[in-house]
């Protein structure tokens, strides 16, 4: 399968017509045709459901879809990598976070590094620790801030000292607001949203210890952006931590922390033996240097 047809492909799909992907790439709508066809011949599946006014993507399609996208970022990257492979750093160094109080970290690191290889930019993800994890094994992403708890079996990492803080978000107006701390039982009968990640459920659920079960988790969530919605909509209160929460508004939403005090740690992991191109590997040095001045 060649890169050029999974382009041709993904522009089909996202113009949605033979014609228009046609025209923006510059080729006839009967040779675009006939490269999709061969392509669907030789993988032996559908890929489009053609209909009268739009074409539609079959779940093969859906998937090949996915696949191509992940598969050309990952072609574009390595092209950008190869590139910056000269005397002169330059690049993309490409970092995963979710919503932390580490990230407020990260702003010191990037301005001293720039300042010393100027020719460097960032590409900031954001997403769960689980996500940015899997980007990292694919090679999407160099350097991911990652909440633990995570498994580190693969990666080489750097720890930040400071704990991360996990509070209940809530809107002013619920009556949890009264309170200074949120024991589990306070959270009785109350809608709950809960992190989507299992490990982190594993943590919360021993710090619910007996009343877990009893507990009304209405929603789960990767990030508290969306969660913040809802709590602001009063359709459930949030556990999350503190970080998320830096630059909410308090007139729209608000946290208490929990009692007993629950903490998380997190770190700045990289692939363990990962080729990585000179920008990336020099920011990863850059790093260790850093964290040793600052335990010094």
């Amino acid at each position: 399968m060649e890169l050029r047809i999974l382009r041709y492909f993904l522009t089909v799909v996202q113009e949605g017509s033979m014609t228009k992907a046609a025209e923006k790439l510059h080729i006839t709508q009967p040779t675009l045709s006939r490269q999709i066809a061969q392509m669907e011949e030789e993988l032996g599946v559908k890929l489009f459901a053609r209909g009268a006014r739009k074409l539609a993507l079959t779940s093969e399609g859906l998937l090949l879809r996915r696949r191509a996208e992940e598969i050309l970022e990952l072609v574009d990257k390595t092209e950008t990598e190869l590139v910056a492979q000269d005397a002169m750093v330059a690049g993309v160094v490409s970092v995963g976070c979710g919503d932390l109080a580490a990230v407020q970290q990260l702003p010191a690191l990037f301005r001293a590094f720039h300042a010393q290889y100027p020719a460097v930019t960032f590409d900031l993800y954001t997403a769960t620790a689980d996500h940015i994890q899997d980007r990292m094994d694919r090679g999407l992403t160099d350097l991911g801030l990652l909440l633990e708890p995570v498994n580190m079996e693969k990666y080489d990492y750097l720890r930040f000292p400071q704990p991360e803080q996990w509070v209940v978000a809530m809107h002013p107006e619920s009556p949890l607001a009264q309170l200074t701390r949120v024991t589990p039982g306070d959270l009785l009968g109350t809608p709950l949203i809960l992190p989507n990640r299992a490990m982190v459920q594993s943590e919360l659920a021993s710090w619910f210890g007996e009343t877990f079960d009893r507990q009304d988790i209405l929603f789960t969530a990767n990030l508290p952006s969306t969660s913040s919605v809802l709590v602001h909509q009063k359709l459930a209160c949030a556990l999350i931590i503190r970080g998320s929460v830096s630059f909410w508004d308090p007139a729209c939403l608000t946290f208490r922390p929990l009692q007993p005090p629950l903490t998380a740690t997190c770190v700045l992991a990289w692939k363990r033996k990962q080729p990585f191109g000179a920008a990336a590997e020099r920011f990863i040095q850059f790093a260790k240097a850093a964290f040793q001045r600052r335990e010094g």
